[in-house]
């Protein structure tokens, strides 16, 4: 037997948020299942990677930035983490390359891997990308520019894949992985946390980045602290990432109600069950929340020299994920100067108290886990099968 065929073979990933560590981590747990553990992994990822077997090339936190004003300040070692991830990739030649959202940080790794192997200076692997670029909510020519130098696309929602396909791309749906999210466990997580049967419980979710916790906890703060006095013995969880638990810790130290913040990505269902309303950031735990039938007031604050680009390129109608994909406005949305604490305050208090919103939240969840499922196959699963496919790895049966 040769070398080449006792290779086993390698998966090379690279994921830069904590939403993408989570895809990419179901997805290396799917393939090590798929393939009997024949398969090793390399690239940049987080806790939840690193659980899978993933030593990361770097500190994914690194990567975390977003805005165009918050990002400048980072531009150099951003494009020196570029360099070195390609070179990386170069030196390890995978079977595949599959880059996770981060589209910043990772499309620009893509299209330098594609301009070596069109000039032949590496060997051909597949360049396969995770998650759709918002084209549907702001430049939609970018479809086309991505369609020149990826080889396939996993999209999580049914509705992508046409804007890629026009450009000739291999477009796949692979569903998104919350449709599949497990129905959380309210007593346990309020005994665990000595949290009364009764007791509100609010959800607080300021952001998995540094920057969006810095604008977002003192408003989300003042708003705790305006609706304390409404609802007796209010209580507050803060699930979080390790990138920004220690700063949150250091922002509600004045809070009248001091929060029960949880690393633990296991108790994120578990809290999802036991809140009344959550107040969140825009991002991926929107459109968590919304499956868990969780009512959600959403707020976002961007650096304020962002904010006339955003509103020219943006369509604001699309930030708001389950406000998107049902057409209707299931999560209040408050975008910088609306995203006041008397703003936030109101919507919140009406999501506690208008039994109507709490029903039409529920109705959402059954709609969602409709649209954004895949049948029989967890999403995982398919995005596992897509990126063996291009890999061409053995699957045991």
């Amino acid at each position: 037997m040769t070398k080449a065929t006792e290779r086993t073979p390698l998966v090379y990933i690279v994921a830069g948020e904590a939403s993408g560590d989570v895809l990419a981590a179901g997805l290396m747990k799917s393939l090590k299942k798929m393939t009997g553990g024949r398969v090793r992994f390399a690239g940049v990822g987080g806790d939840r990677m690193t659980a899978e077997g993933l030593t990361s090339l770097f500190p994914m936190s690194e990567m975390a930035v977003m805005g165009v004003f918050e990002v400048l300040p980072h531009i150099p070692n951003l494009l020196r983490r570029i360099g070195q991830t390609v070179d990386n990739i170069v030196e390890l030649q995978p079977d595949v390359l599959l880059t996770v959202d981060s589209k910043a940080f990772n499309l620009r790794v893509q299209k330098r891997l594609y301009a070596r192997r069109a000039a032949g200076q590496i060997a051909s692997f597949p360049l396969v990308h995770m998650v759709a670029p918002t084209v549907w909510a702001w430049r939609p020519g970018r479809a086309k520019t991505i369609s020149k130098f990826l080889d396939e696309l996993l999209v999580l929602f049914p509705f992508e894949p046409s804007y890629f396909q026009e450009h000739g791309l291999k477009t796949t749906f692979v569903g998104h992985p919350a449709s599949e999210q497990p129905i959380g466990d309210d007593a346990r997580l309020r005994a665990r946390t000595r949290i009364p049967p009764k007791a509100p419980v609010l959800g607080v979710f300021p952001g998995s980045r540094r920057g969006e916790v810095r604008r977002l906890l003192p408003s989300f703060g003042e708003t705790v602290r305006r609706l304390a006095p409404r609802y007796k013995d209010l209580r507050v969880l803060i699930p979080t990432v390790s990138g920004v638990a220690d700063m949150i810790r250091d922002g509600v130290e004045d809070w009248p109600v001091q929060p029960v913040i949880l690393e633990d990505a296991d108790d994120k269902y578990d809290a999802f069950a036991a809140m009344n309303a959550a107040l969140a950031a825009s991002g991926t735990v929107t459109l968590e929340l919304a499956l868990a039938g969780v009512p959600t007031v959403v707020g976002y604050k961007v650096n304020p020299l962002s904010v006339p680009i955003g509103r020219m390129l943006v369509n604001m109608d699309a930030v708001v994920l389950a406000n998107w994909i049902l057409k209707r406005p299931v999560q209040p949305f408050f975008m910088q100067h609306n995203c006041t604490p008397d703003s936030l305050t109101v919507a919140v208090a009406r999501m506690f108290d208008d039994t109507r919103a709490r029903a039409d939240c529920s109705r959402a969840a059954d709609e969602l886990r409709a649209v954004l499922g895949t049948g029989e196959i967890a999403p995982s699963d398919q995005a596992a099968l897509a990126v063996a496919k291009a890999a061409k790895l053995e699957l045991v049966d």
